[in-house]
């Protein structure tokens, strides 16, 4: 499948998996991989931190828009903070109650309206993403969504927020904002995990929760961490001491064993849930940095080439 076409299938991309299986990771690394195909992204991160913007090796600069990627062919990465709050005041003060949203954030009265209706923070956020969508602020939005189990909670409160708002201000957007997630060519759910059978349980169920109680379409799957193969053991045993020798066949014994789990958990998922699988590297560092997002998204480019059509 031609990576632009994969990107211009869906104006918003809500990445979402279970905590620690580089769900903020796989969100940089699509980020990027959108932008070499001449896109202009905007990565939205929604948990109250700015863990992607190292990643770039820039510094996270909260709720206003920082560059952090451009190619001189038009592509381009934008990272924003969303946060409740922030999302209120930039609400209210669109309607013209700027002076009253600056008193209310001084005064922490701000803190009581947003929690006087259940789900009413995460619309908050989610309505401005659906703003930013409608706006057409970037080719591309994709939102690093909390982590799996918040994931669902975050996706259901518009829904939550129309039934307890009848009419009004919030029932118009949490409509709105159900609209936008009930449409394929708005929306779409990417789900990540790594090859191991907890995390693959957990996305599994996620992905039937997304589809079947928020009514959220669903995009192929991120494997993070996949592990490459290895030759078999040829080494001369005149070229290693005894003690070398035994250490090495021990490390490739392990090391096939996960082979074998990963190939495992891997055919697992592919029959439990039938979608495309975009599979990313194990990179053996402590850290992401802009070289090892490269790798990443080159991986991810050469992973969505190999898909079949899906959109």
């Amino acid at each position: 499948m031609d990576p632009g076409q994969f990107f211009a299938s869906s104006r918003v991309l809500v990445v979402a998996g279970k905590g620690g299986v580089g769900k903020t990771t796989a969100s940089a690394t699509l980020a990027l991989a959108a932008a070499q195909t001449g896109r202009s992204v905007l990565l939205v991160e929604v948990a109250g931190r700015s863990a992607t913007a190292p990643m770039f090796g820039t510094e996270p600069q909260g709720y206003e828009e920082t560059t952090v990627y451009d190619e001189a062919d038009g592509g381009s990465v934008q990272i924003r903070s969303i946060t409740p709050d922030a999302a209120l005041v930039e609400w209210l003060s669109s309607h013209g109650f700027a002076r009253i949203a600056k008193r209310m954030a001084k005064s922490g009265l701000l803190e009581i309206v947003a929690t006087a209706t259940p789900g009413i923070k995460d619309l908050l956020v989610l309505g401005r993403v659906k703003a930013l969508e409608s706006q057409s602020e970037a080719d591309l939005i994709i939102v690093d969504a909390p982590a799996s189990g918040h994931a669902i909670q975050f996706l259901q409160a518009p829904a939550g927020v129309k039934e307890a708002a009848r009419t009004g201000v919030l029932n118009r957007q949490a409509v709105e904002v159900l609209e936008m997630l009930e449409d394929p060519s708005r929306c779409r759910a990417i789900l990540v995990s790594i090859p191991e059978e907890t995390p693959i349980n957990e996305l599994t169920e996620t992905a039937f929760a997304v589809e079947d109680e928020v009514g959220l379409a669903l995009g192929p799957v991120v494997i993070n961490g996949i592990l490459p193969p290895i030759d078999d053991l040829t080494a001369n045993e005149t070229e290693l001491s005894p003690a070398e020798y035994h250490d090495l066949a021990m490390a490739a014994a392990l090391r096939r064993s996960r082979l074998d789990l990963q190939a495992t958990q891997l055919a697992r998922l592919q029959q439990e849930l039938p979608l495309a699988q975009i599979r990313l590297p194990q990179l053996f560092t402590t850290a992401i940095g802009p070289d090892e997002l490269h790798v990443l998204a080159q991986a991810a480019v050469t992973s969505i080439e190999a898909l079949e059509e899906w959109a």
